[in-house]
């Protein structure tokens, strides 16, 4: 069975005077989902992350969280998402634990459930041991659990985190993405960024945003199938060189290819097919039946940043003939 939907975002637009900051923006979340936001600076990520915490206004549209409307009921709304920003509003002069027991009381906990939950996010987060410090004398790694900490502290149903992992050092974003990695089917998280293997090692899906619209949505399997439209295979085969060249050559189903020579007297050949049609089954046939040794055969496989490069490339091309033909007039 599928899973409820947490958020439901649908023709959402934020304009500012003339500048549109996102244009019919639509996308679900299920819940227990990690969704990320990718995107350059200035796509809509934060403008829409801010919508959905209820702190500014859409100027067309509709967002849902948990079934709720989040302009006409923007108190439960709220009640139901723990919100992390990207600069991390924090009171430098409180202790740890003092900042935390004073974010659960303004979130509506009391008594022994507040002390109850400030307890375990402060397990949970890994502030156990700096709990008594000032947060202002907390390194920016330990900053940011504060700030994740304070978003969990009511037990959310969604948790939104605006670029969590800014500024970090290498030790401590595998610390803060682990951590987030942890809170999947407890909570429903979205998050944004604009750091492409971090969203490829966290999110079960992503929304890749550009100009304030999003371009491609799914997972990264999905958008490899959807977004990937030239299909390569990788042949390692040690073969004369001009039977090899004539092979490939002489193929009607590879639309092109490359050679260079690897070592042991092997060649390295990147082939394109003409069709859609894998050419493993055929090139493993083709190799046997010479009985030339064979090395390595693969499917090419895109990165999340080979993806992210192809739509925004088509994006940039269709915004610059559009801007042709404006000029024309």
């Amino acid at each position: 069975m599928d899973k409820p939907c947490m958020i439901e975002v649908r023709d959402l637009t934020k304009r500012y005077g003339n500048r549109v900051a996102i244009r019919g923006v639509s996308f679900t979340v299920a819940q227990g989902e990690i969704v990320g936001l990718l995107g350059p600076n200035g796509a809509g990520k934060s403008t829409t992350m801010r919508i959905l915490a209820g702190f500014l206004p859409a100027t067309y549209g509709t967002a849902r969280v948990a079934g709720h409307d989040v302009a006409r009921e923007s108190l439960e709304v709220r009640r139901r998402i723990g919100y992390m920003p990207e600069n991390n509003p924090l009171y430098p002069e409180m202790r740890v634990v003092e900042y935390l027991r004073f974010r659960a009381r303004l979130k509506g906990l009391r008594g022994r459930r507040a002390r109850e939950r400030v307890e375990r996010v402060l397990e949970q987060c890994g502030l156990t041991e700096v709990r008594r410090r000032l947060i202002g004398q907390l390194s920016k790694g330990y900053r940011q659990r504060v700030g994740l900490a304070d978003a969990l502290v009511h037990e959310p149903d969604l948790i939104i985190l605006d670029e969590p992992t800014i500024g970090l050092d290498p030790h401590q974003i595998r610390s803060v993405r682990e951590l987030i990695k942890s809170l999947a089917g407890r909570h429903t998280v979205l998050l944004s960024t604009h750091i492409l293997p971090e969203a490829e090692m966290i999110c079960h899906r992503m929304l890749i945003l550009w100009d304030g619209q999003v371009l491609a949505a799914g997972t990264p399997a999905e958008l490899e199938q959807r977004l990937s439209a030239d299909h390569q295979v990788l042949v390692e085969v040690a073969a004369p060189e001009a039977e090899l060249r004539a092979l490939w050559a002489g193929r009607p189903e590879v639309a092109s290819w490359e050679m260079t020579p690897a070592d042991g007297g092997y060649w390295r050949c990147w082939l394109r097919a003409a069709g859609s049609e894998d050419l493993r089954p055929l090139v493993y046939h083709w190799v046997r039946e010479r009985s030339w040794p064979l090395r390595e055969l693969t499917r090419r496989r895109y990165t999340l940043e080979d993806i992210y490069v192809q739509v925004t490339a088509r994006q940039e091309q269709d915004d610059e003939r559009g801007e042709e033909e404006e000029g024309e007039w």
